[in-house]
């Protein structure tokens, strides 16, 4: 799933000045609204990230796009995610549903 983020998004005037650069959070957001709209029965529940790597940057009106793979059908549910800039890999990680065992 592609996506772009604005140059006027409320959280990048202080993350950089002069130099923004997308916040993690709003990455892993974006990474999450995409769980929650092809997994609704996962929406509002706890989800954690017990792993995220970021590896470069993303810049405001730079088009990224989300990876994901299930890994599983069973319960509690878990997915591997990888945001790209094209061919360059910008972040990684895994989401699992519920609380930790």
């Amino acid at each position: 799933m592609p996506f772009v983020i604005a140059a006027d998004h409320p959280s990048l005037p202080g993350h950089f000045p002069g130099r923004p650069v997308v916040p993690g959070v709003v990455i892993l957001d974006r990474v999450l609204e995409l769980i929650e709209s092809l997994h609704p029965e996962v929406a509002g529940a706890p989800l954690r990230l017990p792993q995220v790597k970021f590896l470069h940057p993303l810049l405001p009106e730079q088009t990224a796009s989300i990876e994901l793979e299930l890994l599983g059908e069973a319960a509690p549910l878990r997915w591997r995610f990888r945001i790209l800039r094209g061919d360059s890999l910008l972040a990684s990680g895994e989401v699992a549903a519920g609380s930790p065992s």
